[in-house]
């Protein structure tokens, strides 16, 4: 079943990316020393990193229009208030906003520490993009596990489609993001069907 573009198999890969991303964020997380405490804010923080590129949560009708990096961030920040814990401070939960927005942006949350740095290099190591001192062969290893199944094209495709679907493409997909380099790619070779150019 289709729902937005996105079908059940594809929402599936996605799940399956975040769970790749769960998983190699639990070995840095011991790597990185985070206190054991701080484990279900990246949990949070892991689980729902993409959760922005879902028609569920793209917010297509908004007014204000957003990358789907920040609607999965500000999709987290209300989870976590609306779970009424305690425990969970503001300062927890704009770490939790952090690590998410900035998952796709290049430099900057890698000098950040915490939850920031841990998911941002989780996403590296997943996409083979980066690895982790230490522990050359993460990303192998975690992918024995849980396979890839096409998730760059699937993700990519998710992210383009939301930006083609909203009434102002480019407010999903703002120059100088990742949205935007997603976007230009498959305007500039609209009959390609492998992974997106700009990925």
């Amino acid at each position: 079943m289709r729902e937005n573009g996105v079908d059940s198999f594809e929402r599936g890969r996605i799940v399956r990316k975040t769970a790749e991303v769960m998983s190699l964020c639990s070995t840095l997380s011991e790597l990185e020393k985070l206190s054991s405490s701080r484990l279900p804010l990246l949990f949070t923080a892991c689980i729902l990193h993409d959760i922005g590129a879902t028609p569920a949560f793209s917010n297509l009708d908004s007014e204000k229009l957003q990358r789907f990096e920040i609607e999965g961030a500000d999709a987290a920040a209300s989870l976590l208030r609306e779970a009424g814990d305690s425990s969970i401070s503001q300062d927890d939960i704009e770490e939790v906003w952090r690590a998410i927005a900035l998952h796709s942006t290049p430099q900057i949350p890698e000098r950040m520490g915490g939850l920031v740095r841990i998911v941002r290099l989780a996403v590296l190591s997943d996409f083979q993009r980066g690895t982790v001192a230490g522990k050359e062969g993460l990303q192998e290893e975690t992918e024995t596990h849980f396979g890839r199944l096409e998730i760059e094209k699937v993700l990519g495709d998710a992210v383009v489609q939301q930006a083609l679907r909203s009434r102002v493409p480019e407010a999903k997909a703002p120059a100088a993001s990742w949205p935007h380099d997603l976007l230009r790619a498959h305007r500039e070779y609209p009959e390609w069907e492998g992974v997106n150019k700009g990925f």
